[in-house]
């Protein structure tokens, strides 16, 4: 009775553990996929560029390309095979993962990721549409995919600080008791 108690506590924690990376996947493939269907549905609208604040366009462009238009000409499948490849290792390590935030971070550079190959595998290229910019410098045009692999990277950089400066703590913590 004992040992099927500890593996239903460990199960529950597995599931705790990895349910933000899920809902960071789903969260980060739903949002750019609809943004970019608005975004395409009106590409007549944006192809000029519309203003929303100084120092922020919505546009429409496609990218044959990969981060900053890097890569632009080689193949779409090409492309879309070495995301997936990066997809599936990065799944491995949100399942290894004991962190909550790690696998919401891995969750959602997983489904930033998978949105870029969906418009790769269904058009060829990526649709991006947020343009920031200051005076006549524009950073490249990018997309809400981009923003939750960013993002996903960014946490998984807060969260290595987090660990390296808690283990710290508890060395000098350690080392006067």
């Amino acid at each position: 009775m004992d040992r099927r108690l500890a593996d239903r506590r460990l199960a529950d924690r597995r599931i705790a553990t990895l349910s933000p990376g899920a809902g960071s996947i789903g969260f980060a493939l739903a949002a750019d996929q609809i943004s970019k269907a608005v975004v395409n549905a009106n590409s007549d609208t944006l192809a000029g560029g519309i203003p929303v604040v100084p120092g922020f366009n919505l546009i429409f462009l496609r990218n044959d390309g990969v981060t900053f238009g890097m890569l632009g000409g080689a193949p779409w499948w090409a492309l879309s095979g070495l995301a997936l490849v990066v997809t599936v290792w990065l799944a491995v390590l949100l399942v290894r993962t004991d962190s909550r935030l790690d696998a919401a971070a891995y969750g959602l550079v997983i489904g930033g990721a998978l949105g870029n190959v969906v418009d790769r595998l269904r058009i060829g290229a990526v649709t991006d549409f947020l343009d920031v910019y200051v005076g006549t410098w524009h950073w490249p045009a990018f997309n809400l995919a981009d923003v939750a692999v960013v993002g996903g990277v960014g946490l998984l950089l807060l969260s290595e600080f987090w660990q390296a400066r808690n283990s710290r703590r508890r060395k000098g913590r350690a080392d006067r008791g």
